[in-house]
């Protein structure tokens, strides 16, 4: 009888054993389940389905504004291309044509667009020349930073204040005066050294802080409307070896902890934020990276071309519409997301592309907004957001926070003083229906970011009213009519000057 009984009790432990592991089991596999199931629907929908634009037109980042123009391919031919720009510019004042210049087109609004306009492409204008003595490289405006950087790198240099990524021209980035992961910095106007610029006349003229200064001013952030850029001479900075350390937060104390992480230590080369659009955490939760300089001896890394493909695209495209995708992607990126622990050049960290992750649908795209918020009202501004996208039924897909220091330098200038900006990513459709959805939240968020007494960025959608526009810009009235007094028939024009400047 007890050898029954206890051969009954061994079999009932085993059999809740067996049932205890079927159901650890269960629950693991579906855990694994459902992310490799997810990712997997979203690489195998992942497909570049994009159709060619019909010849004569171009079209911007936003791909929402297709435009016929006559394309004028612009060369770097010493003592020939200022001549051939010259008598482009005479001949568009006789047939009474307007130029609009452009280098990537990065731009979202039609900065370097204008309808059955003469569009001066300027990608092939990209010499350069390093002065190792003054430490100043020369560098044609049409140059992308992925040409720049390579070559700076070569000679142990690297590109002071840029964005962050390199398929950006020089005129670009002087024209939208942009900014970067270079925390504690002024945008990039401040390592500009002095550039030369053709004038609406085919007049030549040296720009910089003691000669032609207004120009100088007007120029950067001035989004081709004065004239265009030639040559720019470019304060550069050593090249540099960090190791990555990541901090994750509350939103609430991003500011405490950048000043303790970044402010307080005085071997940060680069750092940047970036907050969580995850449902169960939206705008509350945040990784703060921090890039630590570390001794290394002057040796020069090759910079290998990224994948176009992999495992991080497929996890953030994934995000797009999906709770659960946003979720996951958040839960990833606390644990093994960025490169913490690793050692990184910073001439890695800048020569990456915006494409790896870009939008290969023709039916949809993602516009950027950003956002400079004085550091005392990040936490209120959040909070305004927190409650505007969801309403909206916006789909965020990121969002990336960078400091920026005081501009003394550009005239139609974003950072009165030090702002935090907010880099956000929003995937929207490509019919009237998503256009107007954006434009009605992005003129909510303008809203929310003035009454905190922050700005918005200029380069992307021209969502915002007028009203508001010369509510964030106040010196713009003056800048358009000192656009008016250097470029007196309007020769140079875009969309943005279509509906602020008129």
């Amino acid at each position: 009888m007890q050898r029954s009984h206890r051969s009954k009790s061994l079999k009932n432990r085993l059999k809740i054993i067996l049932l205890v592991l079927m159901v650890i089991t269960t629950i693991a596999l579906t855990v694994i389940a459902r992310p490799i199931a997810h990712l997997t629907l979203t690489a195998w929908s992942d497909r570049d389905d994009r159709q060619p634009l019909p010849l004569g037109t171009v079209d911007d980042a936003s791909h929402l504004n297709q435009t016929q123009v006559t394309i004028k391919q612009v060369n770097s031919q010493p003592g020939v291309t200022e001549v051939i720009l010259q008598s482009v510019l005479r001949d568009a004042l006789r047939q009474g044509k307007k130029v609009a210049i452009a280098g990537s087109r990065h731009t979202m609004g039609g900065h370097t667009l204008y309808a059955k306009g003469i569009s001066l492409a300027m990608l092939h204008f990209n010499r350069m020349q390093f002065n190792p003595v003054t430490k100043i490289l020369t560098v044609q405006s049409g140059a992308k930073w992925s040409d720049v950087i390579p070559y700076l790198n070569e000679r142990g240099y690297s590109v002071a204040v840029m964005q962050s990524n390199n398929d950006f021209s020089v005129g670009g980035t002087m024209s939208a005066n942009a900014h970067g992961w270079q925390h504690n910095s002024s945008p990039f106007a401040s390592t500009v050294k002095g550039f030369r610029l053709m004038l609406a006349s085919g007049k030549i003229v040296e720009c910089s802080r003691q000669e032609n200064s207004e120009l100088f001013s007007l120029v950067l952030g001035g989004y081709g409307l004065f004239g265009i850029i030639l040559d720019v001479d470019l304060r550069v900075v050593p090249n540099e070896t960090y190791i990555a350390e990541r901090f994750v937060i509350k939103s609430e104390n991003y500011i405490d902890t950048y000043r303790q992480r970044v402010d307080g230590a005085t071997n940060i080369g680069m750092a940047y934020g970036r907050l969580s659009v995850a449902p169960e955490s939206f705008l509350q939760e945040a990784i703060l990276t921090t890039y630590r300089q570390i001794p290394q001896p002057a040796t020069i890394v090759s910079l290998e071309k990224q994948p176009d493909s992999g495992l991080p695209r497929t996890v953030f495209r994934s995000s797009i519409g999906s709770d659960y995708g946003k979720s996951l992607r958040w839960q990833l990126e606390k644990i093994v997301g960025g490169e913490a622990g690793n050692r990184v050049m910073r001439n890695q960290i800048l020569n990456r592309s915006s494409t790896l992750f870009e939008n290969r649908h023709q039916t949809e795209t993602e516009i950027l907004h950003e956002y400079f918020i004085p550091p005392e009202s990040l936490e209120a501004f959040l909070e305004k957001c927190r409650a505007i996208i969801p309403q909206s039924e916006g789909d965020l897909l990121n969002v990336t926070v960078r400091n920026v220091h005081q501009d003394n330098d550009s005239f139609l200038r974003y950072a009165d003083g030090e702002v935090f900006g907010l880099v956000m990513l929003f995937h929207q459709q490509r019919t009237p229906e998503g256009e107007a959805k954006m434009q009605v939240m992005t003129q909510k968020l303008i809203e929310a970011a003035l009454a905190v007494g922050g700005r918005y960025y200029l380069p992307y959608r021209l969502h915002a009213t007028p009203e508001q526009f010369r509510r964030a810009y106040p010196q713009a009235a003056k800048f358009f009519a000192l656009k008016r007094k250097y470029d007196p028939d309007g020769i140079f024009q875009n969309y943005f000057y279509l509906k602020y400047g008129n």
